[in-house]
């Protein structure tokens, strides 16, 4: 199980160190860097820069174990429940980003510079509601599938971070931003129950 969750956090983060995997996963990092190692000199991660990415040949593998691994998620009724919630919250935040990273001048769109304060102030507190909403269905989804409360306690991170005036962890894709851990878990979600991103 360890060597799945671990080329899951890859497939999850794309292209990170071991540290982020045992925050991720929940696995002491020393555990994180033996089984990346022993998965590297087996051609199914590959190290780049002290990071690691998986093989092409690896996310194949690991498309076929997610059945296996997930089977109780994927039939349980509160799980689906919380993860519909979770669909419909999602076309909020997607609708919410677009309004922090463009504006509205002359009845047109334009990308948002962030020189109006009070415009980013009030996107953060809706950010804020939507959080709320959302920590009711990561507390359901986390009750089914434990290692999805890092969600909850990272994007409460980025969320206050935003809060408190740091603007960049609303979105930069360059951080673990809100709208980059959220991101993050969308993916897992599906992953966990076999679907497709509809966009």
């Amino acid at each position: 199980m360890s060597l799945h969750l671990i080329l899951h956090a890859l497939a999850v983060k794309k292209h990170v160190d071991a540290a982020v995997i045992s925050d991720f996963t929940g696995l002491p990092v020393t555990d994180v860097s033996r089984v990346l190692a022993g998965a590297v000199a087996r051609g199914r991660v590959i190290e780049a820069q002290r990071k690691f990415l998986l093989a092409p040949l690896a996310r194949v593998a690991l498309e076929g174990q997610y059945s296996r691994e997930y089977g109780g998620p994927r039939s349980d009724t509160s799980f689906l429940e919380a993860y519909g919630a979770f669909e419909r919250l999602n076309i909020q935040l997607k609708a919410l980003i677009t309004d922090w990273q463009t504006i509205e001048l002359g009845g047109t769109r334009v990308p948002n510079d962030h020189s109006d304060s009070e415009y980013d102030a009030k996107i953060v507190d809706r950010l804020g509601e939507l959080h709320a909403r959302a920590e009711r269905i990561l507390t359901q989804l986390a009750r089914i599938v434990p290692r999805l409360a890092y969600y909850q306690r990272t994007l409460t991170g980025a969320l206050e971070k935003a809060e408190d005036g740091a603007s960049e962890w609303v979105s930069d894709a360059r951080l673990p931003s809100y709208h980059t851990l959220w991101f993050e878990l969308h993916e897992d979600l599906l992953r966990i129950l076999g679907r497709q991103r509809s966009e």
